[in-house]
């Protein structure tokens, strides 16, 4: 199973890391977890075709998350894709992707199936190779021996008093003949992570601020309510058992802050500890 780190920054833009976005390979099979700005042009970057992804799946709908899902789908459209593109996602995935093709790209759609039926070439409206599932907590059985669990964790819902059913944010486990790997998205610790991350080969873990980078109640607020820092990511994985610790989600640093980040979360859990920069490819 490989893991790719599409995209590791967050919602400010930071010219060296593109947004959330990770790719997992395994038993044949091409999964994406999030889709932030820029991750079309970085799966071309890392091999792979717009066109051979199995599936999307949608931690939440923070717009570093999503930003670049309809640029992924009218892409994959454009470059003639055909064939069945699963997208899951918790509630609300289904009115996003309705709005983009109904709403944001609906002009764009009608122009190209126009040009197409006008140099004789039928072409059908994107929402033909789509289909949509919502998801919370379940097992979603793929091909070739792949299962990738759901479940949901905490971002910062609870503590905002926001309403869960219209504001639900889930991780993600794939499972892969004993291979294991998780993807937190943006959360803190709660029984869901913990449930996603037990004794896992990796776990990708959003780490938007470092040790030194908490520094005020608004700072820990933030890692303690919203999603984790780099001590609460620590914390998680040495909890959960996980053998590798893959930081992502990273706030804008100098690269020796990077690398003090690095320092510190060693010191505090046992395994091989990661902080990915764009394009980083793990293999477990």
């Amino acid at each position: 199973m490989d893991i790719t780190l599409l995209g590791t920054g967050g919602p400010r833009p930071d010219p060296i890391r593109q947004g959330p976005a990770t790719l997992v390979t395994a038993s044949g099979l091409t999964l994406l977890f999030d889709a932030g700005r820029g991750v079309a042009t970085q799966l071309v970057k890392a091999g792979v075709a717009v066109t051979d992804l199995d599936a999307v799946f949608i931690t939440h709908h923070h717009f570093d998350h999503i930003g670049g899902l309809g640029d992924l789908i009218m892409a994959a459209w454009n470059n003639g894709r055909t064939n069945t593109l699963a997208i899951f996602g918790p509630p609300g995935t289904g009115e996003i992707v309705d709005a983009l093709l109904d709403q944001v790209y609906a002009r764009d759609i009608e122009f190209r199936i126009a040009e197409e039926w006008a140099l004789g070439r039928p072409l059908d409206h994107p929402r033909s190779f789509l289909t949509v599932r919502e998801v919370l907590s379940t097992t979603i059985d793929l091909d070739n021996g792949v299962s990738v669990v759901v479940d949901q964790v905490e971002h910062g819902g609870t503590a905002l008093d926001l309403d869960l059913s219209q504001w639900s944010t889930v991780g993600y486990r794939v499972n892969a003949h004993g291979r294991a790997a998780t993807i937190s998205g943006d959360a803190i610790a709660s029984a869901g992570l913990l449930r996603l991350a037990k004794d896992a080969d990796a776990l990708v873990m959003c780490a938007y601020l470092a040790q030194d980078e908490i520094r005020t109640s608004d700072e820990e607020f933030l890692v303690s309510k919203v999603l984790a820092g780099a001590p609460q990511a620590a914390a998680i994985a040495s909890e959960s058992g996980v053998a590798i610790l893959i930081l992502t989600h990273i706030r804008e640093k100098t690269d020796d802050a990077v690398s003090l980040m690095r320092t510190q979360v060693a010191g505090a859990f046992a395994g091989e500890v990661i902080v990915a920069n764009d394009l980083t490819t793990v293999t477990i």
